[in-house]
């Protein structure tokens, strides 16, 4: 909302020396946002000046310009000689002339300069080049005005274009302030300086008398939320006016800085009224009425001319204002065409009414109009105001368009109630944490409006009718900390409660996060929405089709499907940037994937109230309409690990990279994952692992297939791993504290064991594993050998051991006796033996 300073100073006293930064600091203190100051970004001098004399030459461009001699007054050099291309005044005007050292809007400095054969020593300037409109409709002649001023006079003060607007942002709830009457009213509670409400006018003063001169009615058979669409109405008729005459030099600057557009005498009273009152107004040409005014819902098939020339298809929600014609309005948002006033006009109704905030905020939506008057409805308008704007219309009519105030017209006034509102007196300091004292939440109450009636332990509270916000006891101690100041409430930090944090399993997923970031890869989140192709290849361990849940309204038409896997969008992050020229990657990412159960229908059309607390059968019903979610965590290396440098070759990311990853993950969960060799559809099948904790697998890791690597467009190698994260900290349950490392010496042995080459090297692992018992600290696969002094279907499998005791220093026999146990138990499942 714009607010031009000197608008005001009309309703509110604004000290004489108050600047726009002043007003807009005692605005924020009740609550509005600063949003900007507005000039016009015009300097001086800028003089009244006449014109004594012209001479036409004629050009060889064809255009004709005058060489005037144009008096500005003996301070400002007496004549000047200035040339002017345009042809609309004539000698004895008084004129605005800008003089050399002056700038107009652009910004366009005026200086003296040779043109067409003259030294030009200034400019005749016109509305448009001072910022007072968009027109083109030539020099501005004081005269069109009705101003005649002294040859000499500063012609910036004498247009109102010194004055200066401040501009704040009014949130939906306080549409009050959409108007100088609101702004001035809350500059009041700000500063405490007197307000003047022209709202106050008494009722006889603004009343018609005469309202049966023109028939009004309201006809709706349609009401929303059982209301009708208008509540008020007031029809005030204006005889005789001249929409010729122009609108004063300081209403069209008044309008200009509030961000509207000068469209001639009568539109421009209307605009102005509203900005005003905050009362959109509406002006019919009389004589293009058919009939009396019926306020209506519009029927099937209607359509409607409006303003801006567009022929609109209506809805049967749709309020209108019509005649015996038919439509010819969009009630509160646009009037129609075929009543607007023009140059022609010479009779003028007056409309001013109290619409339903729902209808003008859905009618706006639906035809994509808005506009200043539904910006305003929508937000409700005083329903106390319309009768006054109407009078204030009418009389700006009479005195700057010569017309005359007929006070007979037509009116719908309904008797406006508001509902008290029980305020517990301890409700205002409990809530807001400040302890008011009762006088001071009364002067706040009544400061904004409101009438308060004291009971022994609670107010009865009547809102004003300018504030429909004020609705429970809370929108009333929000207004109390407001106009109290927000600088009294305390900041306090809240105490969280002890036992309260991340949970186990949010923990244990931030650690795993933060171990693979740590360790070189970079997180990647992406959409959760795949296709079912990729569903069936990533999702899914063999490849075959699996359910999967589709999007009613899926962001991309193409990728419709909840994703099984996060295989898939890795593949396209990594896509997107081998595409920008980042060739070496290490990824990850962990979120959530679908995994719906076979023969199960997921969603729901159901969507309980948003008033309504949800019951606990309401919470299961749509808790069962969602499939069950796992969070997973997934890697991707391709290209370099380590880049080629001095001293350094190129390493590329290999099956081993990838397993390290898996290794970090585990690590941070607190288990111990097993690898074993294993297949899925989109993996090489020699470079497939399972990942095991004990009995229960928990992912896979492995290279892409060439071919798979190539639909995704990736060149090269590419190793992926994912775990199912969830189940992974599940089976680590509570981490413990890490026991004291042994003080005594370890001892270390290898052990080279031959099997079947069909056994996973995994199995033997686990088996020599539990053969050694407590004393084995560590064990880890060095080598995997096939070929000459093997026999044929046969591996040998080398493992380093490294025992310690806890109590003591271990002695070779006690190591090899625990390794022998290992390969017995090893021997015994997989018949392994050692190799000699």
């Amino acid at each position: 909302m714009r607010v031009p300073l000197s608008w005001l100073r009309e309703y509110v006293d604004l000290p004489a020396d108050a600047a726009p930064e002043d007003v807009l600091a005692a605005l924020v203190s009740v609550g509005f946002e600063e949003e900007d100051v507005h000039r016009f970004e015009l300097a001086g001098p800028i003089v009244v000046g006449e014109v004594l004399e012209f001479v036409e030459e004629p050009q060889s461009n064809g255009k004709t310009i005058r060489w005037c001699q144009v008096d500005v007054g003996a301070e400002q050099g007496g004549v000047r000689g200035i040339v002017c291309g345009a042809r609309n005044f004539f000698v004895g005007d008084k004129v605005v002339v800008t003089l050399p050292g002056a700038v107009l809007p652009g910004p366009f400095p005026i200086a003296a300069r040779k043109t067409y054969g003259h030294v030009s020593d200034g400019m005749i300037a016109s509305a448009r080049e001072l910022g007072l409109g968009d027109e083109h409709s030539g020099i501005l002649r004081l005269v069109e005005l009705g101003i005649d001023a002294p040859v000499g006079t500063d012609a910036i003060a004498l247009l109102g274009l010194d004055d200066v607007a401040v501009d704040i942002n009014v949130t939906p709830d306080r549409g009050y302030a959409l108007s100088v009457r609101g702004v001035a009213r809350e500059y009041a509670h700000a500063t405490g300086a007197a307000f003047r409400d022209p709202g106050a006018t008494a009722a006889a003063e603004v009343a018609l008398s005469d309202d049966s001169a023109f028939a009004v009615a309201v006809d709706d058979t349609a009401p929303i939320r059982g209301r009708a669409g208008a509540t008020e109405f007031v029809a005030r008729i204006v005889r005789d006016v001249d929409p010729t005459k122009p609108t004063p030099a300081w209403m069209v600057a008044r309008l200009t800085l509030a961000g509207i557009r000068s469209l001639g005498i009568l539109i421009d009273i209307t605009n102005y009224v509203m900005v005003e009152l905050g009362q959109p107004i509406h002006g019919y040409d009389l004589d293009k009425l058919q009939g009396g005014i019926t306020v209506r819902r519009a029927t099937v098939g209607e359509k409607l001319e409006t303003l801006d020339g567009k022929v609109r298809d209506l809805d049967p929600e749709d309020l209108l204002i019509t005649d015996a014609s038919g439509p010819i309005g969009l009630a509160g948002v646009m009037g129609g065409g075929t009543t607007e006033m023009t140059d022609a006009t010479r009779n003028v109704l007056i409309e001013a009414a109290t619409f339903d905030t729902v209808s003008i905020a859905r009618t706006a939506r639906r035809h994509k109009l808005p506009s200043e008057a539904s910006r305003r409805f929508e937000r409700g308008v005083d329903p106390a105001i319309p009768f006054v704007a109407a009078a204030r219309v009418a009389e700006l009519m009479a005195a700057y368009a010569g017309g005359t105030d007929t006070r007979a017209g037509g009116a719908l006034n309904s008797t406006f109630e508001t509902r008290g509102v029980e305020l517990p007196k301890p409700f205002v300091a409990a809530l807001i944490g400040v302890e008011y004292t009762e006088s001071e939440i009364v002067a706040a109450l009544e400061m904004i409006g409101c009438t308060v009636d004291e009971h022994d332990a609670s107010w009865t509270v009547s809102p004003p009718s300018w504030r429909p916000d004020l609705t429970d006891r809370w929108t009333l101690a929000e207004e109390v900390a407001r106009i109290e100041g927000y600088d009294r409430i305390p900041s306090v930090l809240p105490l969280p409660p002890s036992g309260r944090g991340l949970t186990p399993a949010q923990q244990g997923r931030r650690r795993v996060s933060d171990a693979l970031a740590a360790a070189g890869y970079v997180e990647t989140p992406s959409f959760p929405f795949t296709t079912a192709e990729h569903n069936d290849l990533h999702g899914s361990p063999s490849g075959e089709h699996l359910p999967s849940v589709k999007l009613a309204n899926p962001l991309d038409g193409q990728a419709p499907f909840l994703r099984r896997s996060l295989v898939p969008g890795l593949l396209q992050v990594a896509h997107r940037n081998l595409s920008r020229g980042f060739t070496d990657l290490a990824l990850f990412e962990t979120g959530a994937v679908f995994l719906p159960e076979p023969g199960v229908r997921y969603g729901t059309s159901f969507v309980p109230p948003l008033a309504v607390r949800p019951d606990a059968a309401t919470l299961a019903e749509l808790d069962a309409s969602i499939p069950p979610q796992r969070r997973h965590v997934a890697v991707l290396l391709t290209g370099h690990l380590i880049a080629k440098q001095p001293g350094q070759a190129a390493v590329a990311a290999s099956l081993a990279d990838a397993l390290d990853a898996v290794r970090t993950i585990a690590s941070a969960a607190g288990v111990s994952i097993d690898v074993a060799q294993g297949e899925r559809k989109a993996l090489h099948p020699g470079r497939t692992g399972v990942l095991s904790v004990g009995d229960t697998e928990v992912g896979y890791v492995g290279e892409l297939l060439p071919a798979v690597a190539e639909a995704s467009d990736l060149p090269g190698r590419v190793v992926i791993a994912e775990v199912d994260l969830d189940l992974l900290l599940q089976l680590a349950g509570e981490r413990v504290v890490a026991a004291s490392l042994s003080g005594f010496p370890a001892a270390t042995q290898d052990v080279s064991v031959v099997v079947g080459d069909d056994v996973p090297a995994a199995y033997v692992r686990q088996a020599l594993v539990e053969g050694a018992g407590e004393l084995l600290e560590s064990l880890r696969l060095v080598d995997d050998y096939r070929g000459t002094g093997l026999a044929d279907g046969t591996k040998s499998l080398t493992f380093a051991l490294r025992f310690r005791a806890a109590d003591r220093t271990l002695t070779a026999a006690e190591a090899t006796d625990a390794k022998l146990a290992g390969v017995a138990a090893a021997s015994a499942r997989f018949g392994a033996v050692l190799r000699e």
